[in-house]
């Protein structure tokens, strides 16, 4: 059989190479007698089972970062105490190092603007302001009083009104009056008329005397003369009554003009009152303004803490409002890490994750894929994820004690070094190298919440 395959493949005997031949030299004998290579192939077997057990343990997917030691809040974080105004350091109260109370007095400046130079310049801001409100209240005394001339006027208008309303009915019955006695006085003119026509005609036929004529013509002068007379009465009395029509024209144009200036003085002093108002107001502000200046001199410690640096040395400096004189750390603050970590990952950083920290110059042994084997670091959990890029081109996620691990350490210092790893899904070892060799980030996935539910 074997001959044929090797006729099929054209193979030679010639070149069959005898194993059995090689057993004549030494060197073969001693080496296939060795017991060596029975525990080489043995222990090759043996690594070979441990790494293929070895690739199946689980592995810890994980975010690598690096950072720095900070605090939780803002507020506990190093701060610099800027100047409100403009002044030239005049004292120094403190130097560096020194622990302060809130309200401490840090330094003294003094003023550099000339507009603030006077030193009595709060107290002659309140004598200006005392002066504008007596203005005021002159001001609303001149409406109190213009206001009882007004009524005063309205009252003495009601009045004349009355009296020439009365004046026109008095008019108007004399009027009548001089009417009816024009009437009366016309039926004397009549009669006298007839009385002497008819003494006339007897005197002509003999039956009266001449003086009778006469009399009757005396009399009939009479009585013209006197219709005359009522007529003129009558007219004046006309005369009269349009007279009084016109004095209520006139009262009421007059004690209207009288009213309107009343009025406009009121409303002139009402202006004027309102405008000392608003100067009141804005010398008031003026004064709070130049009161609470007063207080910008002394610059004073915004909360307890260590004087870091003097950002502003010397006497007799000159710095401007918002200027940094000194940084400040706060002596009470709950520690946190800054950590950066790569774009790609942050899909990955949820808040609420654990994160195992360790910190420079802290002994640690770190198995990045086995956190519970590792030692001196320390549990974490994720507070906030910033979603604007730094600038070192990485996204900053602020790490915050676990508070179920053991606490950190009460040396760190602000500002210290830190690294940091979030802890993903569990996969195997294998699995994990594969993932690392494509070049392929960390399985996505989303953490679970549970919530238990109260049973009604």
């Amino acid at each position: 059989m074997i001959q044929k395959i090797n006729n099929m493949l054209n193979i030679s005997n010639k070149n069959k190479v005898l194993f059995s031949s090689l057993e004549k030299y030494s060197s073969i004998k001693s080496l296939s007698t060795r017991p060596h290579y029975k525990i080489l192939n043995r222990i090759i077997v043996v690594v070979s089972i441990f790494g293929i057990i070895f690739l199946f343990l689980p592995w810890t997917q994980n975010i690598s970062g690096t950072g720095a030691v900070t605090t939780l809040k803002p507020n506990q974080r190093p701060q610099t105490i800027q100047t409100v105004i403009s002044g030239r350091i005049e004292k120094w109260y403190v130097q560096e190092g020194d622990f302060v109370k809130k309200g401490d007095t840090i330094l003294f400046i003094s003023e550099i603007k000339e507009e603030y130079f006077d030193p009595n310049l709060v107290k002659n801001t309140k004598n200006q302001v005392d002066a504008k409100k007596q203005t005021v209240s002159s001001y609303d005394s001149k409406v109190i009083t213009l206001s009882s001339q007004i009524r005063a006027i309205e009252q003495e208008r009601v009045l004349k009104l009355e009296q020439a309303r009365n004046k026109i009915t008095q008019s108007i019955l004399k009027v009548k009056s001089d009417s009816m006695d024009l009437v009366a006085v016309r039926t004397q003119v009549r009669i006298a008329n007839i009385q002497f026509n008819r003494s006339v005609e007897l005197n002509k036929e003999g039956l009266k005397p001449l003086t009778d004529v006469e009399d009757k013509r005396l009399k009939l002068q009479e009585v013209d003369a006197k219709l005359i007379t009522q007529e003129n009465k009558f007219l004046t009395s006309k005369n009269e009554f349009i007279n009084a029509k016109v004095e209520i024209g006139r009262i009421t144009a007059e004690y209207s003009e009288k009213s309107s200036k009343a009025q406009s003085d009121q409303f002139t002093a009402l202006s004027n009152k309102y405008d000392s108002e608003a100067q009141v107001n804005k010398l008031e502000n003026q004064f709070v303004n130049y009161k609470i200046r007063n207080g910008f001199y002394y610059i004073k410690a915004p909360q307890n803490g260590y004087l870091n640096r003097a950002l502003q040395s010397g006497i007799g400096e000159t710095v401007k409002e918002g200027t940094a004189i000194v940084s400040i750390m706060p002596s009470n603050y709950e520690i946190a890490v800054e950590t950066f970590v790569d774009p790609i990952d942050l899909p990955l950083i949820n808040k609420g994750e654990k994160v195992r920290v360790w910190f420079d110059g802290w002994p640690t042994i770190v198995f990045s894929g086995w956190p519970d084997m590792s030692y001196g670091t320390f549990g974490g959990r994720i507070v906030a994820i910033e979603t604007f890029i730094s600038d070192n081109g990485k996204y900053r996620v602020l790490v915050a004690p676990d508070p179920e691990e053991i606490r950190w350490p009460k040396q760190l210092s602000i500002g210290a070094g830190a690294q940091s790893i979030a802890l993903l899904n569990n996969v195997p070892v294998w699995f994990e190298i594969w993932r690392t060799l494509s070049g392929f980030p960390p399985n996505y996935y989303k953490p679970t919440d549970k919530k238990t539910k109260d049973k009604k």
